[in-house]
């Protein structure tokens, strides 16, 4: 009887000690100086983007085409946080939608925002299925949004121009939500998988596109980064999502031109992870 009696005392003592351990480090890491964190997931050919403020408001762009986010979530996001304030799907082609599939099954969502385009795909009907699931407030995005992250963070949505809600398509990359991140004095473009074409016309329509950091769009590819564009945006840093693949990403043509214009670039198949920190005034790439 002594003996049952000290085994379980052991046992409860055990995990008093274990969650002792793990209040301290939450309470350590929720002391911890904070700044804008933006991480560029190397999932290979593909974006995935991961975006915590100083107030750890959470956001994910894109999944990129595999498992893989899950796994960088992991290396982002404290063990004891299952929770995503917003998901910004651009646009439903596989290499930016499928990985989301899985975050939305292991992950509490509170926010989604989308196109809400229709594909024919397998992919989007699981997509569709498991939003409805989740139960999170749905976005649907249009150039003039303005979602205020906290009192110096916003994100505007700058494309589409106008609602595609329940509108079929077949190539969606020209439908790609572009949104420009602003933290005070720094502010980065995300762009989606858009071409030429749209770059031109959010040019044309006079769209405050200058930005400190420019997601290269669709992974480099040369049917992106005309020169009109980032001569508007002009960055001082171009990040390319992208991995080993047949097409030709990225481009020479479009090195070529981000070199013209000075901007230093950085490929997530050389680097892995990218992460680029802010206060609000300066960058730093980690």
């Amino acid at each position: 009887m002594v003996f049952k009696n000290r085994k379980l005392f052991w046992v409860v003592f055990s995990i008093l000690i274990c969650l002792n351990i793990i209040a301290w480090v939450v309470v350590w890491d929720l002391s911890q100086p904070r700044f804008l964190e933006v991480v560029f997931f190397d999932v290979g050919q593909g974006d995935s983007i991961f975006i915590e403020t100083p107030e750890r408001f959470q956001i994910l762009i894109d999944g990129g085409p595999g498992l893989t986010v899950l796994e960088k979530l992991g290396q982002e996001m404290p063990f004891y946080d299952r929770t995503i304030d917003l998901i910004i799907l651009t646009h439903p082609d596989h290499d930016h939608l499928f990985g989301l599939l899985e975050v939305l099954k292991r992950h509490e969502v509170k926010n989604i925002l989308w196109t809400g385009v229709i594909r024919d795909t397998a992919e989007w009907e699981e997509w569709k299925r498991l939003i409805e699931q989740e139960g999170a407030d749905i976005i649907i995005a249009e150039a003039g949004q303005k979602i205020v992250l906290s009192e110096n963070i916003y994100l505007s949505i700058l494309y589409p121009f106008e609602s595609l809600e329940n509108k079929e398509v077949k190539g969606c990359n020209n439908t790609s939500v572009v949104a420009n991140l602003v933290f005070e004095g720094v502010s980065f473009l995300f762009t989606g998988d858009i071409e030429k074409e749209i770059e031109r016309k959010l040019v044309e329509q006079n769209v405050d596109l200058d930005s400190d950091i420019l997601k290269v769009a669709h992974h480099g590819s040369k049917t992106s980064s005309c020169s009109e564009f980032l001569e508007i945006v002009s960055p001082e840093l171009a990040v390319i999502s992208v991995g080993e693949n047949n097409y030709g990403h990225p481009h020479p043509d479009v090195l070529a031109n981000l070199e013209k214009f000075d901007i230093q670039v950085l490929i997530t198949k050389e680097l892995g992870n990218i992460k680029i920190v802010s206060d609000g005034n300066n960058i730093k790439i980690q």
